[in-house]
């Protein structure tokens, strides 16, 4: 299998994991709030919805991305707000089915794509591997939070590397979501898998290293959980520094999580 293979059966697994969580819901558990502020688990889906149509969109027909691209505006939560907004009066199962509908169209255009060939996407064209992978933060982040409303805990797997590879790869986006400037120095990443390997990413010789568990690292890069109470250990100032704005998406940081606030759901 390769690479390219490997990220989109990934991408797959990991949205029927989060079909699961939600496929047999009761209609008023759609309802229950999460812990994104003001969002229920259908503005979950729905976000998600709305990101693989525009993926689908942007590795089909991108020209049509493109053109949608030049008419949103610089308000990124109205955009965020607008793309809910096609779905949210939907039932719970009429939502479900196109959320469905989505995926699948998202994941059949990126195949298609050359591994090689740029897909334009919303900060700069991606190669459709690494814009899989961050279809799988998207599930990630949001699966968590749907998690975490449904007192679910999740079973980690190996297929987080795809998304500490992405993580690694976006390591200044933190900074540039809040404005600063990203530091000379590139960070060292060494993160241990769910089954026990050891991914590592970025200069060896780095003064600024990142260690622990990759599950964790993908819980605080999605901003789903806290520093405080994840399984990681920086060395040096910089990767202390990181350990609190990072992020692997562009969109405003947000809140985040407070310190313990899943302590009893994650049984730490």
């Amino acid at each position: 299998m390769t690479d390219q293979q490997d990220v989109m059966a990934a991408l797959v697994a990991e949205g029927n994991e989060v079909d699961g969580l939600v496929a047999g819901l009761a209609p008023e558990q759609w309802a229950l709030p999460t812990p994104a502020p003001g969002w229920t688990i259908a503005h979950q889906i729905a976000h998600l919805t709305a990101t693989f149509r525009i993926a689908g969109m942007a590795a089909a027909q991108p020209d049509a991305f493109t053109a949608m691209l030049s008419r949103l505006s610089g308000d990124f939560n109205g955009n965020v707000e607008a793309a809910l907004s096609e779905y949210l009066d939907d039932p719970p199962e009429v939502l479900l089915q196109r959320w469905r509908a989505e995926r699948t169209a998202a994941v059949k255009a990126l195949v298609a794509v050359p591994s090689t060939q740029l897909v334009p996407w919303l900060v700069r064209p991606l190669p459709p591997g690494v814009l899989a992978a961050a279809g799988m933060l998207e599930l990630f982040g949001h699966g968590q939070d749907i998690a975490d409303a449904l007192k679910v805990r999740r079973t980690p797997t190996d297929r987080v590397g795809h998304l500490v590879g992405f993580a690694a790869r976006t390591w200044d986006f933190g900074y540039l979501a809040r404005g600063l400037t990203p530091p000379d120095a590139e960070l060292r990443f060494e993160l241990t898998a769910p089954s026990g390997r050891v991914w590592t990413f970025g200069p060896q010789d780095s003064p600024a290293t990142v260690t622990g568990s990759a599950w964790d690292f993908c819980l605080l890069v999605s901003r789903r959980r806290h520093r405080d109470d994840l399984a990681l250990q920086a060395t040096g100032e910089i990767a202390d520094r990181w350990l609190d704005i990072a992020q692997a998406y562009r969109g405003p940081a947000g809140p985040g999580r407070s310190p313990g606030q899943f302590a009893e759901l994650d049984g730490r």
